[in-house]
């Protein structure tokens, strides 16, 4: 069981399937290439002797025609040759030893061009006549036969043949050996970098998979994975932090609440229920929110934004959330700068986006906010400005950041959760738009959404 199992791992492996692919592939070519050079070499071997048979007919037509018609003929072509005159009567007028009781070797050719015929003496490799018409010295007409078997062209392929079934085998073996070789050293970098990974838990995130120094494929998976790795460790600690930040903005109002209703138990006399359930009902409320803001999150995380995308008035969203700055009397509200601009999306979303970073604005005037709406080239652009203490420009991007807290300049009056601007990044980004800082307001804080404006 356990031989089988090793075996199937064996034959399972990419370095296996190659090495038998490339084996396969090799002993596919050279077989083919084998027989095409047998076929090859007997199709030349036998042209050639055919050739000379050709040749020495006409040339032993010529000494019949001269006169020179020795008794017994010597062979020609071959030492195990056979020749013939026929006369025209049929009767043999001359012949090579192995043949002179014989009958004529083949019938006369049809025309007067020497023609090439496989004849079958008896022997154990056929011949192959060359027949050849002349005339003798009296002009009576002969037939010339000249042979030679073929048992030298059937040794001479045959060891062809014997050498290419032990040559293709040991060079397909020996290919196979070396693809085997050259695979295995190339994909162990790969084994490495598996085995690291597989090596990698929740607590391990801080591992990298070895990079090897080549710059090829295996180099740049190895750089890639690393690089999702960055990602993964970089997500879990934003998810550790969020989680951590989250349970710390949840446990401080519940603990207030634990405080106060405890407090009022142990002193009941001083009690005053009133006072306690307003402010455990705004405790509560700021709990709402902040759930409602993590969920919001949670959705934006999993991909479920809405992919609702319809006509939306950028400069109604805006100039709603400017009507409810002076309902609320907190700050002066400047909305001269709401121009008309109209993009595709989903309005709540939209509404609750700008309406956080309208919020953010009021938690850190000192006075005013400015609210603005413009059509620049194909976008929208929605700035919120206050007049506070401003945000230092290396930490720009630290304010879009999950429970961002930075130093307590920007703190005035009532605090956020620190979700509002991350959960106006996430909405704007499904929008495709974006948000930031703008570097060149130094007057307090502008903030700039930029989305794309709707086809005419």
């Amino acid at each position: 069981m356990g031989r089988d199992r090793r075996f199937a791992r064996l034959t399972g492996t990419v370095r296996f399937r190659i090495t038998l692919a490339a084996a396969l592939a090799v002993a596919a070519v050279l077989t083919l290439t084998g027989v095409w050079l047998v076929a090859h070499q007997r199709r030349v071997l036998t042209e050639n002797l055919d050739d000379t048979l050709v040749i020495q007919a006409r040339a032993l037509a010529a000494e019949v025609e001269d006169g020179r018609v020795p008794a017994t003929l010597v062979p020609v072509a071959d030492d195990d040759g056979v020749a013939q005159i026929v006369g025209a009567g049929g009767q043999v007028v001359s012949a090579t030893p192995s043949v002179e009781d014989r009958p004529p070797l083949a019938a006369p050719p049809e025309g007067d061009a020497p023609v090439v015929r496989t004849v079958d003496l008896g022997d154990e490799s056929p011949f192959h006549v060359a027949s050849a018409r002349g005339t003798d010295a009296t002009g009576r007409p002969v037939v010339v036969h000249v042979g030679a078997p073929l048992d030298d062209i059937a040794e001479s392929t045959g060891a062809l043949t014997r050498s290419l079934v032990l040559a293709v085998p040991a060079v397909t073996l020996l290919l196979a050996a070396l693809v085997w070789a050259l695979v295995g050293r190339t994909l162990r970098p790969v084994e490495a970098i598996r085995r690291e990974v597989d090596g990698i838990g929740a607590s391990g995130l801080d591992r990298r998979v070895p990079v090897p120094p080549a710059d090829d494929e295996v180099g740049r998976l190895a750089r890639t994975m690393n690089a999702m790795l960055d990602r993964i460790e970089d997500g879990a600690r934003r998810q550790q932090r969020f989680v951590a930040d989250a349970s710390h903005e949840l446990r401080s109002p519940l603990a207030r609440m634990r405080a106060e209703i405890e407090v009022d138990l142990e002193h009941p006399a001083g009690a005053d229920p009133s006072a306690t359930s307003r402010s455990v009902l705004a405790d509560t409320i700021g709990m709402q929110h902040l759930v409602d803001d993590l969920l919001a999150l949670a959705r934006s995380d999993a991909g479920a934004s809405s992919a609702r995308r319809v006509p939306v008035d950028l400069d109604d969203v805006v100039d709603r959330q400017a009507r409810r700055l002076r309902a609320s009397g907190r700050v002066a509200v400047d909305s001269t700068g709401i121009g008309a601009a109209r993009v595709l999306g989903d309005a709540d979303q939209l509404a609750r986006a700008v309406g956080n970073v309208v919020d953010n604005a009021v938690r850190h005037a000192r006075s005013t906010v400015a609210l603005s709406v413009t059509a620049s080239g194909d976008d929208a652009v929605v700035a919120v400005s206050d007049d506070g203490p401003g945000i230092p420009p290396d930490r720009r991007d630290e304010v879009f950041e999950r429970f961002a807290r930075l130093d307590g300049a920007r703190a005035q009056g009532e605090g956020g959760t620190g979700l509002g601007l991350a959960i106006a990044r996430d909405v704007v980004a499904a929008h495709g738009g974006t948000i930031v800082v703008d570097p060149d307001h130094h007057a307090g804080t502008r903030l700039v959404i930029t989305l794309p404006l709707a086809p005419e």
